[in-house]
Formats: structure tokens, C-alpha cells, sequence
């Protein structure tokens, strides 16, 4: 078996979490080969282990059995990116806060060993194809595990005003600070922080959750996985908004633009070496009621 490593420099410092997990993966038999999952800036001050050999990630993933990376929910949805594009299984270690993706926290890096000896099962998540029409032509369009969020950007003292379709029929328009349209999986981050409700992460449904909107009836829908929903500018705006797919770099949508996001064919395969359920989890991460 062979074992990609991704750890985060900036949360696993010196990569000793990583190193750990290397000895213990080799010691079972698996070879094990560590890439950083971005370029590091020339003035960073990192500290890498020395003499140890660092791999390219593209040409690496071509002949990985599965990618384990080191960090928050945020290394977690970047190393997907890469994987799914080899249908590589993902596994999380949670160097972060709260991590509900990871599976393994780092005192339970022994565990490991289940991955060479087969005892471990693949949990499939469903995904987003996420665009921006403008003028008839697509100018964006990314994957979302968790979710997609348009926002009034930066000010603060100016709202929104939306409306949101399901198959290009509006089901809500209200003004507010923006909209979260979610996965099972993204249930968890900022929609549930705007109200949202929690879905179970292998569900196939489209959860869509208003931000501080300025209304009694924008409440949260959840969606079947087959329906196509589109979020615009209400007509006669002159404002722009922001969209961001998976905490990533805001792109600026125009009055005029629609924002669609559909299923994906594409799905996130999770590795599960615990046997927690989705019930403990949430306990664990959000604490007992």
C-alpha cells in the first residue's frame, strides 16, 4: 500500500505529527511517501525536517492508495481537491479546532495501522458543481465538498437583496447579509453558524441557509440533490457580491450574474478507521446539549 502524506506546515510545526505517522505506516508494512500541499514563500519561516525528501503531489497521486493530510477542515477540503481528481480515498488527521472531517485526532495516530491491515471502510460525500452565468457564458465555475456563500463582502453597514431559485423558480427573496447553499457535509460550518440545520454528511441533499437576513420568512430549505439551485441579485440591484466556494478566493458577482450549483458527478471519498458514528461526532465536536 502506498501512503501519500499532506501535512500543513503551519499547523503541524516541524512536521512532527507527520513524522510520526511515517514511522508508524512504515513500520506496518505501507510505503509512504510526504508532499506539501502548497508551495511555501521564500520568506516563510518554516521548519522542515532535514534530510527528509519531499515529493511532487501530481505525480505522486497517480499511483497513491490514500492521501492522509495533517490540519483543519480547511487542509482537509484542499487535499480533496487533489484527490478526487485520482479517486483517491481521503483520510483527516485534525491538527485544527474542530475538524468534522478528520477522522483521527493526534493522539489516536496508532490507529493508522488499520489502514495496511484493510480495516477501515470508504464513506462517499456528495459535491457541488458551482458557476457564475454572465451574459449567456459561464465566467466561473469550481467543486464545492461544503459549500458555496455569497456575501455583501467587506461592508458592513450595506445588505443584500436576493432572490434564490430551485429549477429557476424563486423560493426565497429577502435582503440580508448573504446566502450559504450547502452539502450535508458543509451542514456543519457556516450554515449551521447562520441557522442552518445539521444534515447527516452522507445525505443527498441541497441545504440552502439565508445570512442575518432582514425578514420573518427567509428560513432554511433543504433541497433534493436532483434540483438545480441559482441565487442572483434582486433585478435592479447596483450592487456587486462576493461568492466563495469552500472558504476560497472571492470571486465579484455582478448584478445580471446567476450563481448555479447543481450535484456534482464528482464525489469526497472519507476514510472511516474509527467506527464513531455520525451522533458521536457531533457530540464530541459540539459538545452535549
Amino acid at each position: 500500500m502506498k501512503v501519500l502524506l499532506s501535512p500543513n506546515p503551519y499547523r503541524d510545526r516541524g512536521l512532527k505529527t507527520a513524522m510520526t505517522a511515517k514511522r508508524i505506516l512504515e513500520d506496518n508494512g505501507a510505503q509512504v511517501v510526504i508532499c506539501l500541499p502548497f508551495d511555501l514563500e521564500d520568506s516563510s519561516r518554516v521548519h522542515l525536517p532535514a534530510h527528509q525528501p519531499f515529493g511532487q503531489m501530481s505525480a505522486e497521486l497517480e499511483d497513491t492508495d490514500v492521501l492522509v493530510c495533517f490540519g483543519g477542515d480547511g487542509t482537509i477540503l484542499h487535499a480533496a481537491r487533489d484527490a478526487n481528481a485520482h479517486q483517491i480515498p481521503v483520510l483527516g488527521i485534525n491538527l485544527g479546532s474542530v475538524g468534522f472531517m478528520a477522522e483521527l485526532e493526534q493522539h489516536e495516530l496508532s490507529m493508522l495501522s488499520r489502514l495496511t491491515a484493510g480495516k477501515y471502510t470508504i464513506e462517499k460525500r456528495m459535491m457541488l458543481d458551482i458557476s457564475v452565468r454572465r451574459d449567456g457564458r459561464r465566467v466561473f465555475s469550481e467543486t464545492a465538498l461544503n459549500d458555496a456563500v455569497v456575501t455583501k463582502g467587506t461592508s458592513v453597514a450595506r445588505v443584500l437583496d436576493l432572490q434564490v431559485t430551485g429549477d429557476r423558480t424563486v423560493i426565497s427573496s429577502f435582503s440580508g447579509d448573504g446566502v450559504v447553499i450547502a452539502t450535508p457535509t458543509g451542514s456543519t460550518a457556516y450554515s449551521l453558524a447562520a441557522g442552518g440545520p445539521i444534515v447527516e454528511p452522507t445525505a443527498e441533499n441541497m441545504i440552502i441557509t439565508p445570512i442575518c437576513a432582514h425578514s420573518l420568512h427567509a428560513k432554511p430549505f433543504v433541497l433534493g440533490s436532483e434540483r438545480s439551485v441559482g441565487v442572483r441579485l434582486a433585478p435592479g440591484s447596483r450592487k456587486n457580491a462576493s461568492l466563495s466556494v469552500d472558504g476560497g478566493r472571492a470571486f465579484k458577482v455582478q448584478p445580471g450574474d446567476w450563481v448555479e450549483c447543481r450535484r456534482s458527478r464528482h464525489v469526497t471519498r472519507l476514510v472511516k478507521l474509527t467506527g464513531r458514528t455520525f451522533y458521536e461526532v457531533i457530540n464530541q465536536k459540539l459538545g452535549k446539549a
